[in-house]
C-alpha cells in the first residue's frame, strides 16, 4: 500500500504556503500543487526549495483564479476583473463551441507549464483547480502538454465508496475516459483519490480512519491546509486549519508510520 498525501493551492497566500511547509516538516504531508499565477506563488516556489523532500507538481488553474498570461491574450477564459471566469459549467460551453476561445485556452496552459518551468524544480505532476481537466478539451490539450515537458503523472479524481462513504458516482464515466487518455499520453495515476467529498472539512478522525483502510495499489490523499481561512481566494466554509491539524495530528502520524509514502512520481514509478 502507498499513499501520496497532498496539498492543494500552494501558492494562493502566505496562509497557505506557511501550512504546507508546516505540514510536510511536522507531519505526514509528502506532496503539494503549485499555482504559479497566484500572488504568494514565488514564495510557494521558496518553500519547496526549502523542503526538497516536498514533491511538487503543477495545479493547472483555469476558473477561480488569476491567469498567467496578459487578459488582453485570453479575454474568452475571464471575467471583467481580469480573473477566470467562474462559471465552470458556462466557460465549459464556451470552450466545447469557440475555436478561438480553444486557442485561448492552449495558449494559457502552455504559459502555466513554462512558468513552472521557469522556477526549475521538478515536476512531480500535473492536477486541476477545481478538477476543471475533468473537461475534454481542457484534459485533451493539458495531457498533450504535460506529456511535451517530460510530466509523467497526473491526478484522475476518483473516489471509490469502499473508503468515502457516499462519495458520488457521477463523476465516473469522466474518470474512466479521463483514465484511458491519460494512458495514451503516457501518464500515469494513482488507482484512487480521497478528498473530493470531505473538500475543505478533511479532519483529523476522517484521515486516521482512512489511513488504516486504503487498499493495495496507489492512493492518492488531498487536503487543502491553511494557518487560517479568510484570505483571498479562501473558499468559503473550508476548515483550513483543522486540515492543517489533520495532517500533523499524531493519530494521523501513527496510522501513516506503515504506509509508502511519497510523490506521484516516487509512488507511481515513474
Amino acid at each position: 500500500m502507498a499513499a501520496i498525501l497532498n496539498a492543494d493551492d500552494l501558492g494562493l497566500s502566505p496562509e497557505v504556503n506557511m501550512a504546507i511547509e508546516q505540514a510536510h516538516r511536522d507531519g505526514v504531508l509528502t506532496a503539494a500543487s503549485l499555482m504559479v499565477g497566484e500572488p504568494a506563488a514565488a514564495e510557494g516556489v521558496a518553500v519547496a526549495r526549502r523542503n526538497p523532500g516536498l514533491a511538487v507538481g503543477l495545479h493547472l488553474t483555469l476558473t477561480d483564479g488569476a491567469p498567467t498570461l496578459p487578459p488582453e491574450r485570453i479575454p474568452a477564459l475571464l471575467q471583467p476583473n481580469g480573473r477566470f471566469r467562474d462559471d465552470m459549467a458556462g466557460l465549459g460551453l464556451v470552450l466545447a463551441a469557440s475555436r478561438a476561445a480553444r486557442a485561448q485556452l492552449r495558449a494559457e496552459i502552455a504559459a502555466q507549464f513554462a512558468a513552472f518551468r521557469a522556477t526549475r524544480l521538478a515536476c512531480d505532476h500535473l492536477n486541476a483547480h477545481k478538477h476543471y481537466h475533468l473537461h475534454p478539451v481542457i484534459a485533451a490539450i493539458a495531457f498533450a502538454e504535460a506529456a511535451r515537458h517530460g510530466v509523467r503523472c497526473v491526478r484522475i479524481p476518483w473516489e471509490p465508496p469502499s473508503l468515502v462513504p457516499g462519495a458520488g458516482r457521477a463523476l465516473w464515466p469522466l474518470t474512466a475516459w479521463l483514465r484511458r487518455l491519460a494512458a495514451r499520453h503516457g501518464l500515469l495515476a494513482p488507482d484512487r483519490v480521497v478528498g473530493l467529498r470531505w473538500s475543505g472539512a478533511f479532519t483529523a478522525e476522517r484521515l486516521a480512519e482512512v489511513l488504516p483502510r486504503l487498499p493495495p495499489g496507489v492512493t492518492e490523499i488531498y487536503l487543502h491546509p491553511a494557518t487560517a481561512g479568510g484570505f483571498p481566494g479562501a473558499a468559503p466554509g473550508y476548515r483550513y486549519a483543522e486540515e492543517l491539524a489533520a495532517l500533523t495530528d499524531p493519530r494521523v502520524r501513527a496510522a501513516a508510520a506503515g504506509l509508502a509514502r511519497g510523490g506521484y512520481a516516487a509512488m507511481l514509478g515513474a
